[in-house]
C-alpha cells in the first residue's frame, strides 16, 4: 500500500517512523515538499520518500492527515481525493488549548469528510502523544478507529497493528465526536495538569461478576 503522510510535525514524523518499518511504501509531504523532513528522518534511520502535497495525494492509496485541523481545508484543495482512504488524526483544539473548535453535533473527522468528498474517512491515532512513536514496545498503546466503512476500519486496524498498536474498533465516523474529546482530555492531563506525555487512554477488559 502507498501511504502519504501530509504534515511533518512531531505526529507526522512519528507515524512515518513506525510505518516505515512495515511493508507499506511511505511518503512524507508538507508545504516545502517534505524534503527536509525526509532528510531528518533518514538521520534517525527512517527511510521514507518526500513529495509535494499534490503529487502525494495523487499517487497514494491511503492519506494520513497529520496537520492541525485548521489546515485541513487547504490540504483538501490540493487534489482529487476520490477513491482515497483518508485517516484524520487531528484534535480540533483551540489555540490556547482551552476547548474544542467543534464537537457534540459534529467532529473534525466529519467536517473533513465533507471537504474530501469521494474519499473514505477514518478517525484514528488522535489519542496518541507523538512521543509514544519512538517506543511502542512493552504495554500496547491503544488507538480507536472510527469510520462508516467497515472495510476501511479493518484496513486501518491492520495498519495500526502492524505498527505496534492495539487497535480497537470504535464504530461509525460520528463516534469521532467522542474520540476527539478523549484526545482533548489526554492533552489536558498531559500538559495542563502536568502528567506528562508518557500517558495514553486505555479501555480495560474484565470478566463480569
Amino acid at each position: 500500500m502507498n501511504i502519504a503522510i501530509i504534515g511533518t510535525g512531531n505526529v507526522g514524523s512519528g507515524l512515518a517512523s513506525v510505518l516505515s518499518k512495515t511493508n507499506h511504501d511511505v511518503v512524507v509531504s508538507d508545504r516545502k515538499g517534505g524534503v527536509e523532513a525526509a532528510r531528518k528522518l533518514k538521520v534517525d534511520g527512517v527511510d521514507v520518500k518526500a513529495s509535494d502535497i499534490e503529487t502525494a495525494v495523487k499517487t497514494a492509496d491511503t492519506i494520513i492527515l497529520a496537520t492541525p485541523y485548521s489546515a485541513a481545508a487547504g490540504v483538501a484543495k490540493t487534489g482529487d481525493f476520490t477513491g482515497k482512504l483518508v485517516i484524520d488524526v487531528s484534535n480540533p483544539v483551540t489555540e490556547d488549548f482551552s476547548g474544542l473548535l467543534v464537537g457534540h453535533t459534529t467532529s473534525a473527522a466529519e467536517e473533513i469528510a465533507k471537504l474530501v468528498r469521494g474519499a473514505t474517512v477514518v478517525k484514528a491515532f488522535n489519542t496518541v502523544f507523538a512521543e509514544h512513536y519512538a517506543n511502542l514496545g512493552g504495554q500496547k498503546i491503544q488507538t480507536y478507529i472510527a469510520s462508516d466503512d467497515e472495510q476501511a476500519r479493518e484496513t486501518v486496524k491492520a495498519i495500526a497493528a502492524e505498527s505496534g498498536f492495539e487497535a480497537r474498533d470504535a464504530g461509525p465516523l460520528k463516534n469521532a465526536r467522542y474520540l476527539e474529546p478523549i484526545g482533548f482530555m489526554n492533552i489536558q492531563f498531559g500538559y495542563v495538569l502536568g502528567q506528562g506525555v508518557g500517558i495514553a487512554p486505555s479501555w480495560i477488559e474484565r470478566e463480569a461478576a
